[in-house]
């Protein structure tokens, strides 16, 4: 009797400890999935911290190590990208309850339910690197190989299914970090890649065996990727990597920094933009002046009468050209997020004023998706079902440079920006990003938004400037470096020098032709691999 209750209370301590230590790593979990949101855009400055990225992504490895079955090990992977995601766009909580009315639990809980959606992605890397990268047919560089691939393909998935939304991705924590020299060669993905196996590879220390000759090709791997880094420096720090144009052009960014909850308010937001825009766009002096996403908050046919004229004379003679954020359309074509682009023309000239519209519109902002109308009913928010414009439309030719507008978070998808580089003789030479982030308050997106822009102008060689409404309004340069800054959330105008850069960058000769395909296709590669070889190990 003695002897079964002792082996009863073994068992029971057994099953308390294991119940402990599964807390403890799902503790673990959230924990460095906060981490890495952290990494991307640090809560206490806005600045992205490269080491912690890498740091979390391996404590993740390490959990995954441990994870006594694939189950658990999805969930560590869940766990981790739900507390990641959530600690990221928390600020979408901004825009549902804030600004468009939907209660506070339900606005918490869809927050809460899209990030979790997008970590199943990260569950299912998670639980076919378990299955998979950890037999023991692989060596810790091979392991750590997979991973890369399995975190590789989880990333791409988020930012191309369902229309994607892939914000505070991993690699966004790399812009300063000693990585971003790979930006112009693998973009943000593959920098992503690239930190995750060095991630894994670090997890996997205790378990290297330093004695086997693949253990020191995996060192000489990483020396290999620090020597390359290291000359990518050198070269950005000694050597121009694309040729600039030969002039700079004086620009003026407009931020109006009219309040969210009445820019669309007829009686109070919208007098305020239409008089102070007008105003500025009158009296600026700068070669170019760029307002920021719909800056005109109301359609053309909508305006006070000779509003619309006013400007266009305005800009039909003299020097000066500008790109002013309007919305465009009827009930009878539909409506489109668009740029219009006013320059002197001679006065026989019967082109049509320039046009850019945006192409990858905002589910539940600009769109709504099938299936989800009565939760947009529940929001006080201006939605519609919006046109989308032509992936890589033409850029504004003016004062020698091509500046190529892109409107709200187009700038999150590099590959997009990138069809507009396939020929040398019409790529832009400028970026331009029109943007409106008060919806989301003055939260960390602001500078999360920033990170991003900076990353295209890493992968494009190309200046990229930003006219905002409540910011942040920038001048960022071909290095990702900004150069220009206004404060957030104050009205006011940024004047400064840009100068345009030519060239195509392996990244944006790739990307503009194949898209992320070649991504895609190496981490599908990898993961084909990994499945296979089990089999063929078994049959012999």
């Amino acid at each position: 009797m003695v002897q079964g209750l002792s082996g009863g209370a073994h068992g029971l301590t057994t099953a308390v400890s294991a119940r402990l230590m599964a807390g403890g790593y799902a503790l673990a979990a959230i924990v460095a999935g906060y981490a890495h949101a952290c990494a991307v855009a640090a809560p206490w400055d806005g600045q992205p911290l490269w080491w912690l990225q890498i740091l979390s992504l391996a404590v993740l490895v390490a959990l995954l190590r441990r994870a006594p079955s694939t189950a658990a090990a999805a969930l560590s992977g869940w766990l981790f990208a739900t507390s990641w995601l959530t600690g990221s766009v928390w600020w979408l909580f901004t825009s549902m309850h804030t600004y468009g009315g939907l209660a506070a639990p339900l606005a918490a809980l869809a927050v809460l339910a899209l990030c979790g959606f997008l970590a199943l992605y990260y569950a299912a890397a998670c639980a076919f690197y378990k299955r998979y990268g950890l037999l023991g047919q692989w060596n810790i560089a091979g392991a750590a190989i997979i991973f890369a691939a399995t975190w590789l393909f989880a990333e791409l998935a988020r930012d191309t299914w369902f229309t994607g939304f892939p914000w505070a991705a991993g690699g966004y924590a790399h812009v300063d970090g000693p990585l971003k020299y790979l930006a112009d060669s693998v973009g943000v993905y593959g920098i992503g890649c690239v930190a995750a196996y060095l991630a894994a590879a670090l997890a996997g220390l205790r378990h290297w065996a330093w004695r086997q000759w693949h253990s020191w090709a995996a060192v000489a791997a990483v020396a290999a990727l620090a020597a390359y880094l290291g000359h990518a420096h050198w070269c950005a720090a000694h050597l121009c990597r694309a040729p600039l144009t030969s002039a700079s052009t004086e620009i003026a960014l407009l931020q109006g920094n009219i309040p969210q909850g009445e820019k669309f308010d007829s009686s109070k937001g919208v007098p305020i933009a239409l008089e102070w825009y007008a105003q500025q766009l009158a009296q600026s002096t700068a070669t170019l002046v760029i307002a920021p996403e719909t800056a005109i908050p109301v359609l053309p046919q909508q305006l006070p009468e000779t509003y619309w004229k006013t400007l266009t004379q305005r800009f039909q003679n003299g020097s000066t050209a500008a790109l002013i954020g309007v919305p465009l359309g009827s009930y009878a074509e539909g409506y489109t997020n668009s740029a219009m682009g006013l320059k002197p023309t001679p006065a026989d000239s019967k082109g049509d004023a320039y046009r850019y519209d945006k192409h990858h519109l905002v589910p539940f902002g600009e769109f709504i998706p099938p299936l989800f109308k009565w939760f947009t009913q529940m929001m006080n928010i201006p939605l519609g079902d919006f046109n989308r414009g032509a992936v890589g439309q033409a850029s504004f030719a003016w004062a020698g440079q091509r500046w190529a507008p892109n409107i709200c978070y187009e700038d999150l998808f590099g590959n997009e920006l990138a069809a507009r580089f396939k020929a040398a003789a019409t790529a832009p030479t400028v970026l331009v990003n029109m943007s409106n982030i008060g919806w989301f308050g003055n939260s960390i997106a602001i500078d999360q938004h920033l990170h991003i822009s900076r990353m295209r102008a890493l992968e494009l060689d190309r200046p990229m400037v930003r006219a905002t409404n409540t910011g942040p309004t920038v001048i960022i340069d071909h290095t990702g470096q900004v150069t220009h800054s206004l404060p957030r959330h104050t009205r006011g105008v940024l004047t400064g020098q840009v100068q345009g850069g030519t060239g195509i960058t392996p990244y944006a000769w790739w990307a503009g032709r194949m898209g992320l395909w070649p991504l895609w296709l190496l981490s599908i590669l990898v993961l084909m691999v990994a499945f296979a070889r089990p089999r063929r190990m078994a049959r012999l």
